[in-house]
């Protein structure tokens, strides 16, 4: 039988997950942790394009398309094995990349981030490790949430005018919905959107949904459709934002359990020979240090088998959770370090971000903005110096924003739809803090 206080127990927990978006900063750095991570490691790798995914791949376009159609993977790559439509998706990945990143118009870059990600991977599956595999999860995880609310140029946009969401007025969202349109009709005619039922069913709904949403949001801001539309986005946000929850525990459980099976890591000397191996030794003197230690390769081996076994297990003990996130991120850190390996440990630091606490979040911003504004005055006072005449304060350039939230990191703004900031108040969901 149920009891009132059971009822209301269950409502506010529906109230809860309908009303807001939850953990807007932790979606956030995942948003910006991921996308700089494709980002810099497509820009590393201009020199190496065409070898990499290119026509000059030793997985040729032939053999490419023969596993996709084998696979039914979806990749833009597949529709010509021209150069120069190589070299257009290569650069929109790049762009998309760098546009999510700073967060301009987030629901449409997104799905364009995530259009380049499948692209590039699914060309050559052979090229990738276990953090393009999250970077291919996280662009797909991130068309799903609303992961623009702060730190983002749209979060600064619905910031000036009031913290409500601005009419979108501007020409850019509706010329890039009327792009994407363009593209899905002649890639749905040809059928080249993949062997799957799913993925055609899958974009047309974003590109109905995000056109819906526009026209609600300008001709009806104030109606039930427009309230209907938030808390089917907010329910879709946080389911995901639980799915990668989920991803990342398993991650880190199976990779956990794995290890205990194998002899090397239980006898504790599992990290001794990559540290001698010349392609994850970046840094020869470094690794041959640590590896001259058998009491601290033992250490580190045993440690990271316990930390990655153990912190599923300690989700829900905020404390614990918060140290053994530290020491993963430690961990990361020391891969990046010594094996050679930055863009893994970034991505996975990037999904690791999903459980940080609200609060450091916050705080952290804070700094950015502190530290932004302290070096906008310096450079100020230099130019003062020189004799330069320093451009004027109309009370919206950098100067304008000192003492400002946490969402004011980011430069500029254009018009357009945007995520509008939601009932943050420093909150976050239970397994963040």
């Amino acid at each position: 039988m149920s009891t009132p206080d059971s009822d209301g127990a269950v409502a506010r927990g529906i109230q809860r997950i309908t009303a807001s978006p939850l953990g807007p900063y932790q979606s956030a750095v995942i948003r910006i942790g991921v996308s700089a991570t494709y980002f810099l490691f497509l820009l590393r790798e201009i020199p190496h394009r065409q070898e990499m995914y290119g026509p000059d791949a030793p997985w040729r376009w032939d053999m490419a398309r023969q596993l996709t159609s084998g696979n039914q993977a979806f990749t833009t790559l597949m529709w010509s094995d021209s150069a120069i439509w190589f070299e257009i998706v290569y650069a929109l990945a790049l762009v998309a990349a760098a546009l999510l990143m700073v967060g301009w118009h987030t629901r449409a870059v997104s799905v364009l981030f995530m259009v380049g990600v499948l692209s590039l991977q699914n060309r050559s599956i052979f090229m990738g490790d276990g953090g393009d595999n999250v970077i291919h999860l996280m662009a797909i995880y991130l068309v799903l949430t609303r992961c623009g609310q702060v730190w983002s140029l749209d979060a600064r946009r619905a910031r000036r005018t009031g913290g409500v969401e601005a009419s979108p007025s501007g020409v850019a969202g509706p010329l890039l919905w009327a792009a994407f349109g363009v593209t899905l009709c002649g890639a749905t005619v040809t059928g080249s959107l993949g062997g799957t039922s799913w993925l055609p069913v899958f974009f047309w709904v974003l590109w109905i949904g995000h056109g819906v949403w526009w026209a609600v949001n300008r001709y009806a801001p104030d109606s039930e459709p427009r309230t209907l539309l938030d808390v089917i986005a907010n329910l879709a946000h946080n389911a995901t934002l639980a799915l990668i929850m989920a991803e990342v525990c398993l991650i880190y459980a199976t990779a956990g359990w794995y290890k205990i099976q194998g002899s090397r890591w239980q006898d504790g000397t599992a990290l001794y020979y990559p540290l001698n191996l010349d392609y994850f030794t970046p840094w020869p003197g470094l690794s041959d240090l640590l590896a001259s230690s058998g009491v601290m390769v033992m250490v580190l081996t045993y440690a990271t088998v316990m930390v990655q076994v153990a912190f599923p297990f300690t989700l829900f003990n905020r404390r614990v959770k918060n140290a053994l996130l530290v020491l993963m991120i430690c961990e990361h850190a020391g891969i990046a370090l010594l094996l050679g390996l930055p863009f893994f440990s970034m991505a996975m630091i990037a999904a690791d971000a999903v459980f940080l606490p609200t609060a450091f979040l916050v705080w952290l911003g804070a700094q950015s903005v502190l530290g932004r504004d302290l070096l906008l005055r310096r450079l100020r006072r230099r130019a003062r110096g020189r004799g330069e005449v320093p451009g004027p304060r109309d009370g919206t350039g950098a100067g304008a924003d000192t003492g400002a939230d946490a969402d004011a990191v980011g430069a500029g703004a254009g018009p357009g739809d945007r995520e509008a900031p939601q009932q943050r108040g420093g909150e976050g969901h239970t397994l963040v803090g």
